[in-house]
């Protein structure tokens, strides 16, 4: 029976020195849980590694690549940093309401787009044989896959929070739904590269 086994992995810690643009790369801790997440990953048969658009995601990618020799890097708009659901706010805590308002029209309505094509491309078995993809992307992605592995609610994404170079696996095959494999599984972190990305309140 064919299978898709879907890595996905937050990218590293992005760098937010106050004179740094705010597209800025990896900081130093960044590029570190990179190049831990690679060595994690080394000698896996993974068919190909997609990520953002952005340079967060594509530094990610590079430097886990570098233990992935001969494994193709694509990048891909479907798996950026957008807006996954045009969540109702009605009914939510007044924290996630307020978040969700700050999104304007068009990226409620690109967001879900590319969303839509992201759980088409990856979401899904294959048509024959078996495939083993890692996707380096950013978290309301990686909450949205998870959220549809588990068939909850759509606004289930919120809340759903992912270390920088968490790993997230997800199995598809046609005899029955998605099996949920590891969530923001961090063994490859030592203590003091964990928690980063995560609200402060959340970190231990």
């Amino acid at each position: 029976m064919a299978s898709r086994l879907l890595y996905l992995a937050r990218h590293g810690e992005q760098h937010r020195a106050e004179d740094e643009a705010p597209e800025a790369g990896l900081s130093d801790r960044g590029r570190r849980q990179a190049t831990l997440l690679g060595e994690r990953l080394r000698g896996l048969p993974l068919d190909a590694v997609h990520h953002g658009p952005l340079r967060r995601a594509a530094e990610t990618a590079e430097l886990v690549a570098a233990a992935l020799p001969g494994v193709p890097v694509r990048a891909a708009e479907m798996v950026g940093d957008h807006l996954p659901y045009d969540t109702d706010r009605a009914g939510l805590p007044p924290a996630y309401a307020n978040f969700l308002a700050g999104f304007d029209a068009r990226e409620r309505a690109d967001g879900p787009r590319r969303t839509a094509e992201a759980v088409a491309r990856f979401a899904t078995p294959p048509a024959d044989g078996d495939v083993r993809e890692l996707v380096i992307t950013h978290s309301f992605l990686i909450a949205w896959f998870v959220r549809h592995a588990l068939d909850a609610p759509e606004r289930r994404w919120l809340g759903l929070n992912h270390h920088n170079c968490g790993l997230t696996v997800i199995r598809y095959g046609s005899g029955g739904p998605p099996n949920l494999i590891a969530v923001n599984d961090v063994a490859h972190l030592p203590p003091e590269l964990r928690g980063t990305g995560l609200p402060p309140d959340y970190r231990f």
